[in-house]
């Protein structure tokens, strides 16, 4: 069954904004490889500052994607972002049925 999802990725604001850009295709690579589509296009916030200092780090590249992805496809995808050095923080949810169908994955989800 595929399911909807909404990923947040953070970059390393150290790294060089055009490696940094290349994590987009690394990412929806990884996902479309995995079985996943990419709905939309991802979501590129650029670099901001943190709130508070993560891994002695004061900012980060943000990146959003929404996704569509069969339930457990994802799992490789979170490794390879966990064990990557220039990922500070990511985070996948999987979206209620309500807030798919209000964005426009529920009818792809089904």
């Amino acid at each position: 069954m595929t399911r909807a999802y909404e990923m947040m990725v953070i970059i390393d604001g150290d790294v060089e904004d055009p490696a940094a850009q290349q994590w987009i295709k690394r990412i929806t690579d990884a996902i479309e490889g995995a079985g996943g589509t990419i709905h939309g296009k991802p979501d590129w916030w650029g670099k901001r500052q943190f709130a508070y200092p993560i891994n002695r780090k004061d900012t980060g590249y943000y990146l959003v994607l929404e996704l569509l992805a069969p339930g457990g496809a994802l799992d490789q995808v979170e490794r390879m972002l966990r064990l990557a050095d220039d990922i500070v923080r990511h985070k996948l949810i999987r979206l209620p049925d309500s807030e798919a169908e209000r964005r426009g994955l529920s009818g792809e989800a089904a």
